[in-house]
């Protein structure tokens, strides 16, 4: 299993738990999983297409990676949303 873990707005969606051991192949199955566990993150993470957003940031161990990045067990998933401001 990997671990993606959710920071602010989007971790009090997910019943305020930082972290969720998930199964999957690429980062976009675990995210498609973790949407699935916690119906209120529905929307944040993926649109309408199951794409993840253009604000959202997900990290791999550390490293950008993208929906078809793989993934293997023991892997750290981060997920951050943008911030912006003036």
């Amino acid at each position: 299993m990997a671990v993606v873990c959710l920071r602010g707005p989007l971790r009090r969606l997910a019943g305020g738990r930082p972290e969720h051991e998930l199964e999957g192949t690429q980062v976009i199955d675990l995210l498609k999983a973790l949407e699935l566990r916690h119906p209120d993150l529905g929307g944040w993470i993926l649109d309408e297409r199951g794409r993840i957003r253009r604000h959202i940031n997900v990290f791999l161990n550390g490293e950008r990676a993208a929906e078809a990045t793989a993934v293997r067990s023991g892997d750290r998933i981060e997920v951050l949303p943008a911030i912006t401001g003036g």
